[in-house]
Parts: C-alpha cells; structure tokens; sequence
C-alpha cells in the first residue's frame, strides 16, 4: 500500500519547492512534493530560462558589434528560428523527465496532481484521472505555489487571448506587431527579446511614469532611451481604456490615454500583458485553516506563515510577497528547509537570529536583482528612495561606466552608470544600481558587500583587478573619499 504520511509535504515543484524538499531530506525527513504541471516550475519552462535563451543571441550579436574588429564581420542580423530552437533546447523541450528523476536520486517522492489542504498537516491529492487521496504531515507543509500572471480588469482584455510571459517564452513564431502592456522586467526584457527577433514594430506601454519605475530613476531614462534607439516605442503614462480582437487570429485593437495627448489607439498581432502577478492560493484549501484563497501568505524569517498558530504551515518563495525573484525564493527555501528539519529535531525552539542559516534575512535589505535587457540592469539593496524611507543617514556616490578602461577595453563607445548608497552612520554599503553592458557579473560583488556589512575602510583594500570593469570599486570609492577616513 503506498504511503500516505510523511515528515513534510511540500505543494508545488519549482525550484523553491525542489530546495525545501532537498533541505529536508538532506536533513533526514522523509518528504513528498506534490506537483500537477511541469516539475521543475515557471521559471525553468516559461520565465527565467527561456526568456533570456531568447535575450541571448542578441546580446552576444551586438556586444560583438560594438568592437571594431569584430563588427566588420557581422553582415546579418539573428537567425530567429535557431534562437527559437535554443530556447526550446534549454527549455527541454517542455518535459520534466530530467527534473523528475533528479527528485527519486534525491530521495523525494512526487505525487502527481493537484494539491490542497485539507485540514491541520493534512494534504489532499487530485490526479488527473479524478481520483483523490489523503496524505498527512507529521511536521510541517510547505506551500510553494508561486504566482500567476495578472490581468488587469480592462473591458475586452480577457476576451482577446493575449499573451502572458507563458505564451510569449514559448511561441514558435515572431509577430509582425507586438503591443506589450507593462514597464517592469517582463515587459521589458520580453520587448526587447521580440524585436531583437525581428517584430517590426514593438509597442511598450507603462502606467507608471518611467519604465523599471521601482528602480532608480536614471534607469528607466536609460533602458526608455536605448529601447527608443532600436526602433522599439515607448509610451508612459499611459491607461489603456479598452481592448478589442473580433476573432482568433486577427489583429488587436488597443485604446488608451495620456494625460497631455489624449486618447488614441494602436494595432497589434499579439498583445503581451506583463503588468504584474496574483499569488496562486487560490484553489489550495487555505478556507479549511481559517485562511482567505487567493491571499499573500506572510511569514516570519523562517518562512513560517504567522497566522497559523500551530506553526506546522510554511510558504516560500513569490508566493509569500517578500521577493519576487527564483534565487530569493531558493534562498528563502533553504532557510525553511532547515528551519523544518531543526524544529522536527527539537534543536530550534526559540525566533532564530537574524543571519542565521534558519532566517532569510536578505530578503529585507540585500536583494539582488538582473535585468537582461540591452544595457543591462543590476541591482543589490535598497534603492536611494528606499533607504531614506527607512531613515537612513545616506550619501550617494554617482560614477559613468564610460571612464572605466575596462570598460572602454569591453566596447567601443561604452555607455553605463553606477550609484552606490552609503550608510553615513556605519559606512557601509546599503544599495547599488548599475545600467550597462555585462554588469549582471558585477552585482554579486555588490551583494557580499551588503550582505557582510563590510566597512568601506576595509573595502578601499579590496583591489579590482586591471584592466577590468570591476575598476568601477575603485572609482567610486575615490569619489566617496574613502582615503580622507584614515587621516
């Protein structure tokens, strides 16, 4: 007879699912994942993974051109069918058999269906043929649901089939026009895939008044800017009215306004809708434990949702709302992985300090984050507007990338910013933004800074490497005068 009770059941088999069960059988609890759609999650088959398999190819194309040498060589553009065909490749062509079996190496047990919990540490099981079975949790569920894409109510929006990130990391053909409706990554990084393949014309339309508006303001001008300079249009400030398709396979009809312009409307092939997500707790159970479906989960550092007494109920990853992002939502799972696996073995009894292996604590003040777009966006900590909302005494150190050498040795007319947040009271770094090419590869720096609350007296002896664009330290540490502090 096939078991039904475990240590700990974890709903949902994205990464962060995949790294709470992981971190609990590597403690010695036995766990079973449960998993209705693709093991392996969004980000492996429809975000992350295909979405810069699509960026890739283009990024490469141009940063080749952008060296004398090398661009004489180039004659064409990408060859969109074999961007097509990578992105597939490295999407395994959308099976999970590589996931799947990952979990029985690791000792986990997959139970296929649709989950949801059905009272105190007991988890109901729905498999595709109807059948339904009753598993229970000797210590601990984690839900770890992730989010759905968010349509905003726009009358005839839903009607006309538009894409999400789902249908745009995964068609098999480049649309003539392509409307996105969004300013934030997504919207952004997917725009930009689109044309780099070869749409004609690519349409960008943000409420807010920049693009990438929770950034720092410099980076929207700059992406809005560069984006404007590949042919793509950019209109913020924008409410979109009304959305029309009279039949499948026939054009879009967008209507909107501006609050100078006035109303007009565009017309499109796909209209690609990345304005935000939901929490996917709509349909696990959440009303037979006195929690409302369709919410947030909150939780503690441990990724233990507060409002269950108990404290058998976890929830890690995007669908708690801490951070967004698939390598948070891995962190927070290996902080709830142990977190579980200690409290089962009686060794964690008391909130865990912060920093410790049983706290995701970076998820407050040590965000890093990627924009793949071209430039490049990087981001670790908190933003200048953030810092002082949280009261900081800050100063702001502002650098071009442009004076870099390695920069300029990296690209010929190299174009890129940098702002550092400094904490005035305990001169350590508190945030960083960088616009450019490649600087993905200079964020984690950043991070380990933030993260160690290294002080920048003993930064200034951390040397960058020459000739590289990690001189961008030096630069602003010099600006800040760090030198001036030993005197």
């Amino acid at each position: 007879m096939p078991e039904t009770s475990f240590d700990v059941i974890v709903i949902g088999a994205g990464p962060t699912g995949e790294n709470v069960a992981q971190r609990s059988v590597k403690a010695g609890l036995s766990v079973a994942i449960v998993e209705s759609n693709l093991v392996g999650g969004e980000c492996s088959y429809f975000a992350c993974i295909p979405s810069k398999a699509l960026l890739r190819s283009s990024a490469a194309l141009e940063a080749a051109r952008r060296v004398d040498g090398a661009k004489e060589s180039i004659a064409g553009s990408v060859d969109a069918s074999a961007v097509l065909a990578r992105r597939t490749r490295l999407s395994k062509n959308w099976h999970d058999d590589d996931q799947v079996e990952w979990l029985k190496k690791t000792g986990i047990t997959l139970l296929r269906g649709r989950g949801r919990i059905a009272g105190e540490r007991m988890v109901e099981v729905r498999a595709s043929d109807g059948t339904v079975t009753r598993f229970t949790a000797r210590h601990a569920v984690a839900i770890c649901t992730g989010t759905d894409p968010a349509l905003p109510p726009i009358p005839g929006l839903a009607e006309a089939s538009p894409w999400t990130n789902r249908e745009a990391t995964r068609a098999d053909r480049v649309p003539t026009r392509l409307a996105v409706l969004g300013g934030g990554p997504a919207a952004c990084e997917l725009a930009q895939a689109w044309r780099s393949l070869g749409t004609k014309e690519v349409t960008l339309l943000a409420r807010a008044d920049r693009l990438l508006d929770r950034m720092e303001p410099f980076v929207g001008d700059q992406i809005a800017a560069a984006f404007r300079a590949i042919g793509i249009s950019v209109h913020t400030e924008v409410n979109v009215t009304r959305v029309q398709r009279r039949a499948p396979g026939t054009p879009v009809q967008i209507w909107f306004e501006h609050p100078k312009t006035g109303p007009t409307s565009i017309e499109a092939d796909e209209l690609l809708v990345a304005t935000g997500r939901i929490p996917n707790t709509r349909d696990l159970g959440l009303d037979a434990i006195q929690l409302k479906p369709g919410d947030w989960l909150d939780v503690d550092d441990t990724c233990r949702v507060k409002s269950v007494s108990a404290g058998w109920l976890y929830a890690a990853g995007d669908v708690n709302h801490r951070a967004l992002l698939t390598h948070m939502g891995k962190y927070q799972a290996r902080a709830c992985g142990d977190a579980i696996a200690a409290r089962a073995k009686g060794e964690l009894k008391e909130p865990p300090k912060p920093w410790s292996r049983w706290a995701a604590t970076a998820d407050h003040t040590a965000v890093p984050q990627v924009v793949f777009t071209d430039p490049e966006v990087a981001v670790a900590g908190l933003t200048e507007a953030q810092a002082r909302k949280a009261g900081l005494r800050i100063r702001t150190i502002e650098y071009e990338l442009s004076h870099i050498t390695g920069a300029q040795l990296l690209a010929d007319g190299y174009q890129g910013h940098a702002k550092m947040i400094v904490n005035e009271d305990r001169r350590v770094i508190a945030g960083a933004t960088l616009v450019g090419q490649d600087v993905g590869e200079l964020i984690h720096a950043f991070t380990i800074a933030i993260v160690g609350e290294v002080p920048l007296e003993r930064l200034w002896h951390a040397v960058p490497s020459f000739p590289t664009i990690s001189e961008i330290w030096l630069r602003l540490l010099e600006s800040y005068g760090v030198e001036n502090l030993y005197v």
